[in-house]
This record gives C-alpha cells, sequence and structure tokens, in this order.
C-alpha cells in the first residue's frame, strides 16, 4: 500500500523563503536502506550537494525526542524524510521551511498547524500511482485465474486441473472501481486494452469525468456492488468512509465475482467480508487489512478464494527511485524558487488517508 490522495497540486515558493543562494542546511532522515532504494546512486548526490550544509540521520536508531534534539542543533531549511521518521515537534526550528516527504501520507509527521503556520511540505504525489494500479491489476487477474487456489493446491496437495476446473479472464468484463484518485486513472490506463466497462463510484465523479475519461458513473455502492463482474475498492480512509463496504454490499457481489482491495483495510467491515469469504462463491485480493500485520491466525488465511499481500500494493522495491526522482526534482525547484508539485496543502490535509 499506497496513500490514496487527491489531484496533484503546485505550489509557487512563497517570496518570504525564496533564496538567491544556497540554503544553509540540508538534514535527511531516512534510514539506509530507503536511502539506498528510493536516493539510489546520482539521486543521493545530488541531494547532499544541495545545501552549504548536509546530515543525515538515522531514524530507526533514535527516539522522537533525539530527533527533536537534532533537528534544534542543525536547524535546517530543508528537512528529507521517510517511512521511519518520526513527528515533528509542535514548535520547529527557526529555519525549517520545507519538509519534502518521500513516501505518501504525512499526517503522522506533521500537523494541520504546521502547514497553515506556512510550513511547505510534499509528499510522492502521483510518482508511485502507477506502480500500486499495476499492483490492483495483479490481485484481479490473480482472483480470476483462481490464483489462490492453484497455488495451495499445487504446492500442498499435489494437484492437477480437472475437466470442470474453472477459471475466467478480464476481457470485456464490467469493472466497478470505489475511488476516483491517481491510482484509479492509472488503473484505467492498464485495463484499457482488456475492452472493459468502468464504472466508478466518487464524489468527484460528475458528467465531465465521465466523458473525459469513458467511464460510468455509479448512483451508489448499492448499484456498483450489484453490477459489475469485478469490484475494486481504492477509497481513502477518512471518517466518512471507514467501514462503508459492508456485508451487505459484498453480498450484492454476483458468484464467480472478485473483490480487490489495495486501498485501505479499514474501509471495508472486516469481519462481514470474512463471513462472505468462508462461503467461497465471491473471490478475493487482499493487500491491506483492517489490523496489520495480520494476525498469523486470522480466519483470512489459507482460504483458497482470497488471494492475500503482506501491504506490498506500494511502489515496489525498483521503482521507488520514481518517488525519488520526484523529490529530488522537487528540492531543485525549492532551491530555485519555482514550483514545487504535489504539495500538501491544509484542505488537502484533511483528505488524506
Amino acid at each position: 500500500m499506497q496513500t490514496l490522495a487527491p489531484a496533484l497540486s503546485h505550489s509557487p515558493i512563497p517570496a518570504a523563503v525564496r533564496r538567491p543562494s544556497r540554503p544553509a542546511a540540508l538534514l535527511l532522515a531516512l534510514t539506509p536502506l530507503d536511502a539506498h532504494e528510493f536516493l539510489p546512486g546520482a539521486l543521493h548526490d545530488e541531494v547532499r550537494d544541495l545545501a552549504a550544509a548536509y546530515r543525515e540521520y538515522d531514524p530507526a536508531t533514535g527516539s522522537p525526542a533525539a530527533f527533536a534534539a537534532l533537528l534544534r542543533e542543525v536547524d535546517p531549511e530543508i528537512l528529507v524524510t521517510g517511512w521511519r521518521a518520526p513527528a515533528l515537534p509542535a514548535v520547529l526550528p527557526p529555519r525549517l521551511r520545507y519538509v519534502c516527504h518521500l513516501t505518501g501520507s504525512v499526517r503522522g509527521l506533521v500537523t494541520r498547524r504546521h502547514l497553515e503556520d506556512g510550513l511547505i511540505v510534499t509528499n510522492w504525489g502521483g510518482s508511485i500511482s502507477r506502480v500500486v494500479a499495476e499492483g490492483a491489476l495483479f490481485h484481479l487477474l490473480s482472483a480470476l485465474r483462481r490464483g489462490t487456489h492453484w497455488a495451495l493446491a499445487m504446492h500442498r496437495d499435489g494437484a492437477w486441473k480437472t475437466r470442470d476446473a474453472e477459471t475466467a479472464s478480464l476481457f470485456g468484463r464490467r469493472v466497478g472501481i470505489h475511488g476516483f484518485g491517481r491510482v484509479a486513472r492509472e488503473l484505467l490506463l492498464l485495463l484499457a486494452p482488456f475492452g472493459v466497462t468502468v464504472t466508478v463510484f466518487a464524489p468527484d465523479v460528475d458528467v465531465a469525468a465521465e466523458k473525459a475519461f469513458g467511464i460510468r458513473r455509479a448512483p451508489n455502492l448499492e448499484t456498483l456492488f450489484a453490477d459489475n463482474d469485478i469490484v475494486v475498492e481504492l477509497a481513502p480512509l477518512i471518517p466518512e468512509t471507514e467501514g462503508i463496504v459492508t456485508e451487505r454490499l459484498l453480498r450484492l457481489l454476483r458468484p464467480g465475482s472478485v473483490f480487490v482491495n489495495t486501498g485501505r483495510g479499514k474501509v471495508v467491515d472486516e469481519a462481514g467480508l470474512v463471513r462472505v469469504a468462508r462461503e467461497g462463491r465471491v473471490f478475493f485480493g487482499l493487500d491491506v487489512f483492517a489490523v496489520e500485520p495480520l494476525p498469523a491466525d486470522h480466519p483470512l488465511r489459507g482460504l483458497p478464494n482470497v488471494g492475500l499481500t503482506p501491504h506490498l500494493g506500494g511502489p515496489t522495491t525498483d521503482r521507488r527511485r520514481d518517488a525519488g526522482s520526484l523529490a529530488v526534482d522537487n528540492l531543485r525547484a525549492y532551491v530555485a524558487g519555482e514550483p514545487l508539485e504535489a504539495v500538501v496543502t491544509p484542505s488537502l490535509f484533511d483528505q488524506i488517508t
């Protein structure tokens, strides 16, 4: 998994922080592994050369208090962060103006008040959306081809196909998508060669979006689940969506249908999902769960109609450099006083998972 955020935003650098010269200090708060994967080779070198003073910190080695103390000591103008970075203190170092977050949600890193007070924050924006969409497509195809059933049967039971072995194709199917952020739009591109009909339920889908993207609007979730062969869950987790996919909705899926969730686990009533899955009529592809890591004795484990991955739907290891490239582009733009991409504004902060 992936954070599902609103569309890319652009923001000019406020005049108060425009610089005629290099920033005085930059602090890179990444684990060595994250630095290697997100900023390989020349990308890391370029970040190192951006500021007059450069410091690295491994957030896995210290406490939030130690991080806050280091921030006060270094007093960076730019802070580069990733998955393991602790939350910023309420009172920021006086020179800190820009937090370049290499990954998704910033809710555990900064507060809305930080943004309101003028802190510039960017995240990975749409740089990883195509790879997240690829993960959804993987689960969709695996469910149609009964991948988990045959993996278990062949590895565990020495099974082979029989004349009544049933599989299904994606070509010509009706696909419903819940949510219409960047990942959903990238998924449309991946689905296009299969000649599917796509219906979307999302509050921001209007007539113009229907025409622009060649989709249909579902009037409600009931229609989305009842009228499609496949439903892909990509809605963000916000108070309005928590538990919105109920057992009643899942039971609207016809036998042989597929439900894929590569968005957020808590959007779905997981207890209801388990009850439906145990009946074996619907096939599931799940990358996210209400509790993570998924407990070893969880009832979803071992079900032949349920494909499971351990929240791997975000950028694959080899494509994390895409997020790093966006970050370096933003850092260059900041130093030059040019517009940034994937800026997290206070209003976007409220919508981020």
